[in-house]
């Protein structure tokens, strides 16, 4: 709108003291600023207020005063003195006619009979006809902006283009609105006046004259406004429009750039707000507010605002005429003059002399400190203007800022931070260096770069300065991994940008063949100090980033440069937050070990950590409270060092079979070594520092799983759970300064005192209870060796029990250790004296080692238990013992493999052979602990000699023979005790894998101990699946054995599948009857016979068929009997009426029937006996089934 060039716009003074009504302002003004004003003046002057307070009476009074000198206030009066009443209804008149007519020029019902043109008849006209003539004028512009659906036009008129009458024209548009404000709401007159010569300058006098509308007309303006102003001449008006009004109230500005931004309209507008901003300002050394501003734009979280401000780069770079009218020609404008008020002002421009300078003397001077976040701020936009927005720079452009990324700033925090975005800027926009002159600039400020990177890390304190970076990218070259400089750019810029790999192409030759060779970057790296206190809060690109892709690409192998030191230095300057990058470089570094760079050069390896470096880390770590204090490495590079032994023998076990094929034998770390490393202690404190190890505790985890399957015992982690709850805090709260003060010598003391004195020991013990599992491992070794004494009779209870206690939360942070201390400890006798002590690999390879202990400890419960938990431990471990081992002697069988049958044929046979071994091991254990489970002789005899001197006193004083009191007395015993927890112990055995439970069951044991096995172990119910197939066994043994444990079995689960299995092995002694020999017939029916009570008492559906199977067996021993003697007739036909007629019999006892009938009864002949049987079992089914009735 050059035309409003050359009339007066309200200044922003004026506006200020119309909107706050200040009326010193007011009368302060001029006499053209105050013409301007005039028609809000004088109805404030006027119309009857609201305000009634003394002071604004006083206000109107000077106003009047003001408005009395003024000759213009005459005309506004007599407008004021119109029927705007009458007028609006003649207006609503005509804007009906003109809809009928549609929007024709028609007759006109407020304005008729022009005589001349509008500006004659304006001149000419008094005031109602004034008004007239303004108001069908506008309406008639308002209905033609309804009409036109968004497109602009330009509206000719002469009313608003005469400068003669243009302050008139504004009065009386002024007065229209105030007093019509329902027939000419403010935002469409504004839309309407865009349309007309002096819009602008029309719109600014009616805001300043409604000063409470602003904020209204500029939201109505912006939401009625194009996406690109720049792109139309209306975009350009209306910008145009804001912007003069922005002008004339400074301080909603940076308000009305907000409403753009949110509307996503008007993109020229926002920048000219931006940069009428920043020309007003105060100049400083400071980031400017167009930098801000813009790069919020385009590096904001709206997607939206950025393709919206996108757009309006692009196609402001396509259009050519009116180029530095331009808003976006004004902001490169601006950014130019930034840019180059910060660059260094002395600088030669003969790049090729500095090479003849000394080290320190450059003929650059730097960036001033306080220009370099500036410096960052505009190298940040230029990268977003160029990377997002499409933006192309000029030759000034590309040369000024290729002169700023290349200078060199101060050693603090921000000037790392410009050197890193400069560097990553060449690499974006390599397009900037043109010239080879401007090249030879980059390559000398590079060489700068790599010599100032250590003076920089020194003297600003940032741990990942910009030489780890320069390393990155070098070996990322070399590597081809341009892909991965992509992600490094743009996550170092902060911006997604589209970098086309083949634009690097000359990069990358000036990385790889003038500045880093490979070899140069191997040697180099091994040289970068490593990160003190390395942890996640240290955030940027580290030497560890750089090692890691070194390793990667095998760089170090390839030039033989060994890394193992400055690995082992890296791990030991470690500290919580553990940062992410550690994991993978020790997995990376384990796979550099035992793979070769290459099969032509197996030897090619890096050297593994010596084994005297891993003890040194956990040297003096004894576990106790204040043991942290004195170590002097953190528990991170405990933790670390420890993830690095298990995975390089998990890695080493895994690749045997190729290391094997290429004869290349990696050294495995010795098991004495892994003994010294407390792994359960470490993994405990790992579990408390969960949150700051991220991944590294379930990556231990993992590994003892897989390969230390004793540590991670189920029943260990629930004990650990009740150690370190809540009751351990308590605990802590008791605890007094006299049970600290126990030293192991006093214990020792109190051991030696045993067989006399008890207090002391139990005192002691009981104050050991309070400390913490670390703080008893001093305790260890004393509390195990004199494990033997408490097996002596007379030790109390408590005292077993409590060792017990403290035995389970040592096994908590020493398992290994204090197992092989136990069992050596619990040893009998005779073997202490000839001192034979076995190791942890011994008992690894034979855990039954375990069991041949004292026997005495087979019936003291509370040792019995620790016992178990051992024996546990050690069948896992020798499991996991026996697979590393079969993957460590794999390449034994290759050699004669590949002469005979194949290469997999003989790892099958050596795993089932291993497989064979540790099920006859784990089925020795179980078959030992059943036989611990049988009572002795000498507990045979205490059990009947109590039971019938019970019966004697019971019978004297008249008592039931058979009470609560002798089945209570037969419970409470250590034998039972020690039953419940072996049961246990099977359980867990037969669950983890039932083919123990077949294997067991097909050797067989004593059947008296079936009735303990059923009822306490209640994974027996697995051993219907395979009973059927044990009573097929062709040993008659097996099958007594089998219909023995099946008659259990229907009393503890009557299932359908037992009742199936019942009548299979009622089938098969059907079968049996008919194929036996009178010996084998009486071997075989004697002991199964009673087993058919139970079938009847747990299903009696079987009652027929049983009953029907015992008179079978009778007749045919019957019928043996009488090729000898014809008296044997008479139990045939008893047999009979048994059968028959049951009820009669009911009340017969077991001994009822024995004292009638034959005189033989005492006969040795197997089939009288076997008669006899039959009749007993009758006998107990009929009362059974009665008294069940």
């Amino acid at each position: 709108m050059a035309e409003c060039s050359g009339l007066q716009f309200v200044s922003p003074y004026a506006f200020e003291a119309m909107q706050k009504v200040d009326v010193v302002r007011l009368a302060a003004l001029s006499d053209p600023e105050l013409r301007l004003l005039l028609p809000c003046l004088v109805r404030m002057a006027l119309c009857a207020p609201a305000d009634q307070s003394q002071s604004w009476a006083q206000d109107k009074k000077l106003i009047l005063r003001l408005l009395s000198g003024v000759e213009a206030v005459n005309s506004i009066v007599a407008l004021l003195s119109v029927d705007f009443h009458a007028l609006e209804q003649d207006a609503n008149k005509e804007q009906q006619l003109r809809h009928k007519l549609g929007g024709g020029s028609g007759e006109s019902i407020l304005v008729s009979q022009l005589q001349h043109g509008l500006t004659l008849e304006f001149e000419h006209s008094d005031s109602p006809r004034r008004l007239r003539l303004v108001l069908s004028e506008l309406l008639a512009i308002m209905n033609k902006v309804l009409e036109s659906n968004g497109e602009f036009f330009f509206k000719s008129s002469e009313l608003f283009e005469s400068p003669v009458y243009l302050e008139e024209a504004a009065d009386v548009l002024c007065i229209l609105q105030a007093e019509l404000p329902s027939l000419l709401p403010i935002v469409d007159v504004a839309e309407a006046l865009l349309h007309v010569k002096n819009g602008a300058w029309f719109l600014c006098l009616l805001v300043a004259n409604v000063p409470d509308s602003f904020n209204e007309v500029c939201r109505g303006l912006i939401k009625n406004g194009e996406r690109q102003d720049e792109e139309s001449l209306g975009g350009r008006r209306r910008t145009e429009a804001l912007r003069h009004l922005c002008k004339m109230n400074l301080s909603q500005a940076l308000r009305i750039r907000g409403m753009v931004v949110e509307e996503c309209h008007l993109p020229g507008l926002g920048v000219a707000l931006t940069l009428d901003h920043t020309k007003n300002e105060s100049s400083d050394d400071g980031v400017s507010d167009l930098v801000c501003f813009v790069s919020g734009l385009l590096l904001g979280t709206n997607a939206k605002v950025r393709t919206w401000f996108g757009t309006f780069i692009r196609n402001g770079q396509q259009r050519k005429k009116e180029n530095i009218s331009s808003v976006l020609w004004q902001m490169r404008r601006q950014l130019l003059l930034e840019l180059m008020v910060i660059l260094p002002t002395v600088r030669s421009t003969h790049v090729v002399e500095e090479a003849d300078m000394e080290p320190h003397v450059s003929v650059y001077s730097g960036l001033k400190e306080e220009h370099v976040v500036k410096a960052s701020a505009l190298l940040r936009l230029y990268c977003a203007l160029m990377g997002i927005a499409g933006l192309k720079p000029t030759d000034e452009e590309a040369e000024q800022l290729l002169q700023l990324m290349t200078s060199r700033p101060p050693a603090t925090p921000a000037g790392v931070r410009f050197v890193s975005l400069s560097f990553c800027m060449l690499l974006a926009f390599s397009t900037l260096v043109s010239t080879p002159e401007q090249e030879q600039l980059m390559v000398m400020w590079l060489g700068w770069m790599i010599k100032e990177e250590a003076y920089f890390e020194s003297i600003s304190g940032v741990s990942a300065s910009f030489g780890e970076m320069l390393l990155l990218v070098a070996m990322y070259f070399h590597s081809s991994q341009l892909s991965a400089i992509i992600d490094l750019v743009c996550s170092t810029l902060g911006m997604k940008i589209v970098i086309k790999p083949n634009s690097l192409s000359r990069m990358k030759t000036i990385f790889t063949q003038e500045i880093f060779t490979e070899q140069v970057v191997t040697a180099h790296a091994v040289r970068v100090p490593v990160t003190g206190n390395l942890g996640a809060n240290i955030t940027g690109f580290l030497p560890i980033h750089c090692i890691y892709q070194l390793l990667r690409s095998r760089s170090f192998t390839k030039h033989k440069v060994s890394i193992k030191d400055w690995i082992y230095r890296q791990l030991c300057e470690t500290t919580t937050p553990l940062h992410p990058q550690l994991l993978p470089l020790i997995d990376v570094y384990i796979n550099s070990i035992l793979t070769p760079a290459s099969k032509s050069n197996p030897e090619a390896t890096n050297q593994p950590i010596t084994e005297q470096e891993i003890l040194n880390v956990f040297q003096g770590l004894t576990g106790g409270e204040n043991s942290r204090v004195n170590q002097r490495y953190s528990i991170t590079t405990q933790l670390l060092v420890l993830y690095y032994v298990l995975s390089y023998e998990e890695a080493l076990l895994a690749n045997t079979k190729t290391l094997a094929a290429m004869q290349k034998k990696p050294k495995s770390y010795s098991s004495a070594l892994m003994d010294q490393i407390p792994i359960k202690y470490l993994i405990r404190q790992a579990q408390g520092l969960q949150q700051e190890l991220g991944g590294l505790h379930s990556a231990l985890l993992r590994l003892l799983a897989t390969n230390y399957p004793h540590l991670c015992i189920v029943d260990d982690w629930i004990c650990e759970e009740q150690i370190t709850g809540t009751d351990a805090l308590l605990r802590r709260m008791l605890l007094t300064a006299t049970a600290k003060n126990h030293s192991s010598k006093q214990l020792q003391e109190a051991f030696s005192m045993l067989p006399g004195n008890h207090t002391q020991v139990m005192q002691i013990l009981e104050h050991l209870t309070l400390l913490s599992a670390g703080e008893l491992i001093q305790y260890a070794e004393v509390l195990t060796s004199n494990m033997s004494q408490l097996l002596n009779i007379g030790v109390p209870r408590r005292i077993l029990q409590t060792v017990n206690k403290l035995w389970m939360v040592l096994n908590t942070v020493m398992p290994r250790r204090l197992w092989v201390m136990t069992v050596n400890a619990l040893q009998p006798s005779v073997k202490i004296v000839r001192q034979q002590k076995y190791t942890q690999n011994d008992l690894m390879i034979d855990p039954l080692i375990v069991l041949r202990c004292d026997q005495r400890v087979h019936r003291c419960p509370p040792l019995m238990d620790i016992t178990l938990h051992m024996l546990n431990g050690y069948l896992l471990a020798s499991k996991a013992y026996l697979s590393s081992h079969l993957k460590e002697t794999a390449e034994q069988d290759m050699r004669p493999s590949q002469n005979t049958m194949g290469l997999e044929a003989p790892e099958v046979s050596r795993e089932e052979l291993k497989n064979a071994l540790l099920a006859a091991q784990d089925s020795a254990a179980v078959q030992i602990l059943l036989e611990i489970c049988l009572p002795t002789e000498e507990e045979k005899a205490q059990g009947s000699n109590s039971h019938s001197l019970l019966k004697k006193i019971q019978s004297a004083a008249g008592l039931p023979s058979q009470g609560l009191e002798e089945e209570e007395d037969s419970l409470l015993c250590n034998l039972r005790e020690v039953q419940c927890l072996i049961c246990c112990l099977l359980h867990q055995m037969y669950i983890a894998d039932p083919n123990i439970v077949k294997l067991v069951h097909f050797q067989g044991y004593p059947s008296e101990l079936l009735s303990l096995t059923v009822a306490g172990i209640p994974s027996m119910h697995i051993c219907l699946d395979f009973i059927p197939e044990l009573i097929a066994q062709p040993e008659l043994e097996k099958q007594i054995f089998a219909i023995q444990l099946l008659s259990y079995l229907c009393i503890q689960y009557a299932l359908p599948k037992s009742l199936s299995v019942a009548r299979l092995a009622i089938n098969v002694m059907g079968t049996l009857l008919t194929v036996l020999t009178q010996s084998k017939r009486y071997a075989f029916f004697m002991p199964t016979l009673p087993c058919l009570v139970s079938f009847c008492q747990a299903f009696p559906p079987l009652y027929d068929d049983i009953m029907s199977l015992l008179i079978q067996i009778g007749q045919v021993c019957a019928s043996d009997v009488a090729t000898q003697t014809r008296d044997f007739d008479p139990i045939i036909t008893r047999l009979q009426q048994l059968k028959e007629k049951p009820s009669e019999q009911s009340g017969l006892g077991k001994d009822s029937f024995s004292k009638s009938g034959l005189k033989n009864r005492g006969s040795t002949d197997p089939d009288v006996q076997l008669c006899h049987c039959i009749e007993r079992t009758i006998i107990e089914i009929i009362n059974m089934s009665v008294s069940g009735v």
